[in-house]
């Protein structure tokens, strides 16, 4: 079996305050710490529960937050930006047989963290056919492309109450719950445990219903916090102004969007 794991920071144990997810922070170093934790920790369960062939891939920042000096002989770490469309999920293909998510965070706009973002912090909002898009969607939606099941998700209460929504079947560990600026958040240690546990039971079950399966057509809507920002992409091939701060883009292939995104938001 083999299986991608797609990692974040902002929704590993304890991470509160932007400060602690940016390698040039003094409290930052614990948190990547964990983070390589946590990865390994999805990692043994998928191995224990049959997983031979895994590949991690960091996908915070300048995505070299993980330890690789850590990583086990059965793990393949994919480090940096490739400048790929597809980012967080860079490396991934029709040869897995599952994709599990690590670390992940609430959306853009929604209240349920307060490190809540899409891709970056240049947006408000990013809505896909009206429903507000995460990190956790968009990342799912490329697996869908590939006809990979998405088994098993780790991050703040928000973040896997959405992914329920969008598989039913999926696997979820809550790491913390957001209230306001706060959150309140389960011990380090228990968390690795709970994602070692639920890991290997994720890949255990049927995991033929992890299959999304995609909508015919893509409505992609952001809302910039600067309008300088809107005004500049709504000259992107396909992108519309539909206000001075929001643009829009209707499309019937994701890769269109994902590849809007790289240009768009970053």
């Amino acid at each position: 079996m083999k299986i991608f794991i797609s990692a974040d920071i902002e929704g590993v144990a304890g991470v509160t305050l932007p400060a602690e997810t940016h390698s040039d922070e003094k409290v930052y170093q614990k948190f990547a710490d964990q983070m390589t934790l946590e990865v390994l920790a999805a990692a043994e369960g998928a191995v224990k529960a049959g997983a031979t062939e895994i590949v991690i891939k960091d996908g915070h920042g300048s995505a070299t937050n993980i330890d690789v000096l850590k990583m086990p002989e059965c793990v393949t770490l994919i480090r940096g930006k490739s400048g790929h469309p597809y980012n967080m999920m860079y490396g991934i293909d029709d040869t897995f047989d599952g994709v599990m998510f690590v670390g992940y965070h609430s959306a853009a706009g929604t209240d349920t963290s307060p490190l809540a973002h899409t891709n970056t912090g240049n947006s408000s909002y990013i809505k896909i056919n009206g429903q507000a898009a995460s990190e956790f969607m968009i990342n799912s939606y490329i697996a869908a492309m590939h006809n990979v099941p998405v088994l098993f998700v780790s991050g703040d209460k928000g973040i896997c109450e959405e992914a329920k929504k969008i598989v039913p079947n999926i696997t979820t560990v809550e790491t913390k719950i957001g209230v306001g600026g706060s959150t309140i958040n389960l011990s380090p240690d228990k968390v690795l445990k709970l994602i070692k546990k639920n890991a290997e039971e994720a890949l255990k079950k049927d995991i033929s219903q992890n299959l999304i399966k995609l909508p015919e057509i893509f409505e992609d809507e952001i809302r910039f916090k600067q309008h300088i920002n809107a005004y500049k992409m709504s000259f992107y091939p396909g992108m519309k102004a539909i206000d001075s701060h929001t643009v829009k883009m209707t499309t019937n292939n994701f890769m269109n969007i994902v590849t809007a995104h790289m240009f768009v938001l970053y």
